[in-house]
């Protein structure tokens, strides 16, 4: 890792990160989550979770769901399923980097309730660590 963070912020080469554990359960405190709909056996949040194998753009969301997506080109068609489902009646809390420069942002992120992070939150991959600018959005 680069001191500046930027295999975080840019990189392709593994965009799974996993959610700090006191960041979730300040959140879940809140919501109360039923519902992971994008993790795996290592990282979910949840007891119900969905994992790569079952895709969670395939299946249907409901409830109150935490998504925290993988963090690389395909993050658009994660925020595009949290809206759509929030739309038909989920809660649906999305921990995505802070990026105001993207389409996804304007799309998706600004439509619902916001809270962006000052400065970064340290975020995890098995041993690997690193940080990132995020923010949770409630659709």
């Amino acid at each position: 890792m680069t001191e500046s963070g930027l295999n975080v912020h840019f990189s392709s080469s593994n965009n799974n990160w996993g959610t700090p554990q006191d960041l979730f359960d300040k959140l879940n405190e809140e919501f109360h989550f039923d519902l992971d709909v994008c993790a795996t056996a290592e990282n979910a949040k949840c007891k119900k979770y969905y994992s790569p194998k079952e895709d969670g753009l395939k299946q249907e969301w409901k409830g109150v769901c935490w998504m925290n997506p993988p963090y690389g080109r395909e993050i658009g068609k994660w925020l595009k399923k949290a809206y759509e489902s929030a739309l038909a009646g989920a809660t649906v809390v999305c921990l995505v980097p802070a990026r105001t420069d993207t389409a996804w942002w304007f799309d998706y992120c600004v439509k619902g309730e916001n809270q962006v992070y000052q400065g970064q939150v340290e975020i995890w991959r098995f041993k690997e660590y690193g940080a990132v600018s995020v923010g949770y959005y409630r659709l």
